[in-house]
């Protein structure tokens, strides 16, 4: 007997879309009117990064423990809002959430940036620093995510950017700095599990990972002609980054154009990962 082979039910194709009428592309990485908060903004990247997102059209919060930065960068940037904040005060966490929704409404995008980092040995860093660094650079990342992310999930929609680094995925080696590197890989992780369980209710989570970047917290190492040698030896590219590199990644993980990436660790790192 015969047995007949069954083939699979092919899909028909997709129709041809008419390109002509397709949004303009470039608009899934503008924030109009959407809400955004920046940790660490009072130099830096996260000024920087503050600078981007209102020129994508947010409105952006800008808080960290420094007042008077923030309201010098808050005078440049229109409707723009400081908030002093330490990241490791639960009452302060809270406060600046109550102040946004008084003042601006529902928070659209986080960007956990504020950070810590000491260049030290193991054997010598003491324990109280590593928990200082940690408290900021990862637990902090945490807690304002949940306080924040609370928000997002009975809204079903929101952007969370966690701002890790490459040390974060690969250890520092020779630039020991070891809570550093250990709370960063927690951001990673952190990220990719929030990820996992906030994506079905709407609210993505993604880590940005830059690699050697010119910012007030390198500028020991990149301003001496040692320290620079050593990072251009160990990038492929043989140059840090300037912080405008970064503006493309920032703006797709915090607007619609990664509607459907999240849990995902983005390098941008002039290939420091590659080798």
């Amino acid at each position: 007997m015969t047995t007949a082979i069954q083939t699979p039910t092919q899909t028909p194709p997709r129709p041809a879309r008419d390109t002509a009428a397709l949004p303009d592309p470039t608009a899934m990485f503008r924030l109009d009117g959407r809400v955004a908060v920046v940790t660490g903004a009072s130099s830096g990247i996260g000024a920087h990064f503050a600078r981007v997102l209102s020129a994508a059209g947010a409105r952006v919060v800008l808080t960290a423990r420094r007042e008077e930065p923030l309201r010098l960068l808050s005078e440049e940037l229109p409707g723009s809002l400081p908030v002093v904040c330490d990241v490791t005060r639960a009452d302060q966490r809270e406060q600046l959430v109550r102040t946004v929704a008084e003042q601006l409404g529902p928070i659209d995008v986080l960007v956990n940036n504020a950070g810590l980092s000491e260049v030290v040995p193991a054997e010598r860093q003491s324990p109280e620093s590593f928990d200082a660094i940690v408290s900021v650079n990862l637990s902090a990342v945490f807690a304002l995510s949940s306080v924040i992310g609370a928000g997002m999930l009975e809204r079903g929609r929101g952007s969370i950017v966690n701002v890790a680094s490459v040390y974060g995925m690969v250890g520092s080696g020779s630039l020991p700095q070891a809570a550093y590197a250990a709370s960063k890989g927690g951001v990673v992780n952190l990220t990719r599990d929030l990820a996992a369980q906030w994506a079905h209710r709407g609210v993505r989570v993604n880590s940005l990972c830059p690699g050697w970047f010119w910012s007030e917290m390198t500028a020991d190492m990149l301003e001496n002609d040692k320290g620079r040698s050593w990072v251009e030896r160990r990038t492929p590219m043989r140059r840090a980054g300037e912080l405008y590199e970064l503006d493309g990644a920032l703006l797709f993980l915090a607007g619609d154009a990664s509607s459907y990436v999240t849990g995902s660790a983005i390098p941008v790192d002039g290939g420091y990962l590659s080798i």
